[in-house]
């Protein structure tokens, strides 16, 4: 049996042009989510309007996900089942990026609010028709247990960079020196953002390799059966979640990434509070260089730790460890945010970064695996309704994420026009909820992960049958 196995290699080229998109997916929603700053602060949007944007299109766009899934699963096409789309989609992307950003005050609010709205629509179908193929690309690039994680790790790490440079974005479009309002900035800015993040998304189109699949026997796609695909979609995310690894990689997902997204957006109220009694001008980069550090040291400490870890223990312990060591990180958080002294929360970072930093590196190489499993027990590949799933799990979450920020701002009474010295016990609540809640949902995924079954062992077991059942299917044909 062993003679079936075939170990499958991906030259270091088509790693980094899998990298260039992972960078287009995390630089376009990073820059995203600081540019809608200026909807409400510059541009007069009232909450509503600014929960709608917010939220809807995020609906919409996890809504598309599968039904994106399934379409590419079952394209028949001399380029493959996904880079068309990933260049269709990465172009639409880069121009409704542009279109959607040419606000003017002097419009009013409700015409930019509704301008905003439909474009960030054609944004969100564009993000769907380019990350749903895109991830799926990443899955399908190799069937070696570990070269999927150095696939991810080298994806992440390039990806990673989005987040250095993102909160780099305060600063310039605030600076009187470089603009002479945020509404301008973000006019001008949008262009310099989409044409780079553009070609880095279509950069995977191009460069790596794909088989025409005009021969395979995939569902029909066409209009008569849509309704029939529906179904079917249905019916493949219920085989999806009757495998219980795949359930577990979802679940710990979901809480670990959403409860960090929860305090995420408490940020800029911790520092300036906790450390600057409230005063955003004396906090200067402090803000910014806590985002910019946390990624720097994803970047360079917890990707390639995390990879080599997986590599020597095992992609489950190397998730356990990974977030053990954030725990120790959150801890510390709590102590380290000393008023007066900022610089003393670096010292965390490293240890905090740990959690989230390493958890899409390892996640996605594991779902890569769930994927082979799926494919003994229905003879299909179906990355694309993997990837859709996976990613729906952490879109909806992060939707809810930013609901329970609110909440958590409303339960401690924080009020952004007082100073701490007037609320010190609701700037404290802030502190602990900061540190602690993404601790809850840490340790409950551990928890979840602890009986996920899938070792290198079994994954060469799984390949080797795949590999037979190729072999035979190839000499019956």
């Amino acid at each position: 049996m062993n003679n079936l196995i075939k170990t499958n290699k991906v030259p270091m080229g088509q790693k980094i042009a899998f990298g260039f998109g992972m960078l287009a997916n995390q630089m376009f929603p990073a820059i995203l989510g600081i540019f809608m700053v200026v909807l409400v602060e510059d541009l007069g949007f009232s909450g509503w309007m600014w929960s709608l944007v917010f939220l809807f299109p995020r609906i919409f766009d996890a809504f598309l996900d599968p039904i994106m899934g399934f379409i590419s699963d079952n394209t028949k096409s001399k380029w493959g089942r996904r880079r068309q789309y990933v260049l269709i989609g990465g172009i639409l992307m880069g121009l409704a990026y542009i279109f959607m950003w040419q606000l003017y005050k002097a419009d009013g609010v409700e015409y930019n609010f509704w301008y905003f709205f439909l474009w960030s629509l054609v944004f969100y179908l564009g993000l769907t028709i380019f990350s749903v193929p895109y991830v799926a690309m990443g899955y399908e690039m190799s069937d070696d247990f570990h070269e999927r994680t150095n696939i991810m790790a080298i994806s992440q790490w390039i990806g990673q960079w989005a987040w250095v440079i993102a909160p780099l974005f305060w600063i310039i479009m605030y600076d009187e020196n470089w603009f002479p309002s945020a509404d301008v900035a973000v006019r001008e800015l949008a262009i310099w953002v989409a044409i780079p993040c553009a070609i880095c998304a279509i950069v995977p189109a191009i460069f790596i390799d794909s088989k025409s699949t005009l021969n395979e026997n995939y569902e029909p796609l066409n209009s008569a059966n849509i309704g029939n695909s529906l179904k079917k979609i249905y019916d493949s995310f219920h085989e999806a979640f009757k495998i219980k690894d795949f359930r577990k990689l979802c679940g710990a997902t979901f809480l670990i990434f959403n409860a960090f997204n929860t305090v995420a957006a408490l940020t800029f109220f911790v520092i300036v509070y906790k450390l600057f009694n409230g005063d955003a001008g004396a906090s200067g980069i402090w803000v910014s260089m806590f985002g910019c550090l946390g990624a720097l040291g994803t970047t360079f400490i917890v990707i390639p730790t995390v990879a080599w870890m997986s590599k020597k223990i095992g992609k489950k312990k190397a998730f356990m460890l990974s977030q053990a060591i954030s725990l120790v990180g959150y801890v510390m958080l709590y102590f380290l945010f000393i008023p007066g002294k900022p610089w003393m929360y670096i010292i965390a970072l490293p240890f905090f970064s740990f959690g989230i930093g390493s958890l899409f590196t390892i996640m996605m190489s594991m779902t890569a695996d769930v994927i082979d499993i799926d494919e003994i027990n229905t003879g299909k590949r179906r990355e694309g309704i993997f990837g859709a799933i996976y990613w729906w799990m952490v879109k909806v979450g992060y939707g809810i994420a930013g609901a329970l920020s609110g909440v958590i701002i409303t339960v401690v009474g924080f009020n952004p026009d007082l100073v701490t010295l007037d609320q010190q016990s609701a700037v404290d609540g802030l502190h602990g909820f900061f540190c602690f809640f993404p601790m809850v949902g840490t340790i409950i995924a551990m928890i979840v992960m602890w009986k996920y079954s899938i070792t290198e062992e079994k994954a060469k077991e799984i390949k080797a049958i795949l590999t037979k059942r190729k072999n035979e299917n190839k000499l019956e044909n």
